[in-house]
């Protein structure tokens, strides 16, 4: 298969399809099959916002996981902007998955001896992108998120609010077609919470980006395009 993606709205960006995930506990007679997921069907069109909510422990960051191919799945297939994970070798997996996909996680995991800029210029930088077009790149990005002043700043001196806009704009900065955000408000107060929120939602609608986030947070995911509950190992409305 072409290693061009298909073209803008040329079927879903992500599809999953009958996806099961099963760890295994101890060994010997202790030996225990935990099933996490048991056939989930997702597919998530262009531009589309889905939040899935659930429990603590219902599988939401394994789901999430499975989706942007950082695990393989024990049945079933992921295919991203056309293209089957379990296809593909593994440098080829994280070749596709910069270019179309990214992430954001409730720790920011922002790289504490570098720069907002920096650590916003970072993707593009794995991508091979020139360092002074990546850097000019992550600053229009942070820009848009409200840190234009805060470029040459680390991530030591910036709020929890602002650490955690950086790390969207760094998700934002390679322009990738999907972002999955795993619980990105979990650590925030409420206000907090809100507000960048708020601008995740303008971001990846003004794009045309599609979002899929999980969380417990049922209140902010009725923000989305659609939500879904994660019971039992399956999706349901």
């Amino acid at each position: 298969m072409s290693d061009a993606a298909p073209a803008a709205g040329a079927g879903p960006i992500l599809d999953a399809t009958n996806l099961h995930k099963r760890f295994t506990e101890g060994s010997g007679a202790s030996r225990l099959d935990v099933k996490v997921l048991q056939g989930v069907d997702l597919a998530v069109q262009r531009g589309e916002t889905v939040a899935i909510v659930g429990a603590s422990g219902s599988g939401k960051s394994t789901l999430l996981h499975l989706l942007g191919g950082l695990e393989a799945p024990s049945q079933g297939k992921v295919e991203l902007a056309g293209r089957d994970f379990v296809q593909m070798g593994a440098a080829e997996q994280g070749e596709w998955r910069n270019r179309h996909l990214g992430f954001i996680y409730q720790f920011h995991h922002l790289l504490p001896e570098f720069t907002a800029l920096d650590n916003v210029a970072m993707p593009l930088r794995v991508r091979r992108v020139p360092v002074a077009q990546a850097r000019e790149r992550a600053a229009a990005v942070l820009a848009q998120v409200g840190l234009a002043a805060r470029t040459g700043h680390r991530p030591g001196q910036l709020s929890g609010g602002e650490r955690q806009r950086v790390a969207i704009a760094r998700a934002l900065a390679g322009e990738p077609e999907c972002v999955l955000a795993d619980e990105p408000t979990g650590n925030l107060d409420r206000g907090t919470a809100d507000t960048v929120f708020a601008l995740m939602l303008d971001l990846a609608r003004s794009r045309s980006m599609s979002l899929v986030l999980v969380t417990h947070d049922e209140t902010l995911a009725q923000r989305c395009d659609r939500l879904l509950h994660l019971t039992q190992g399956r999706l349901a409305r």
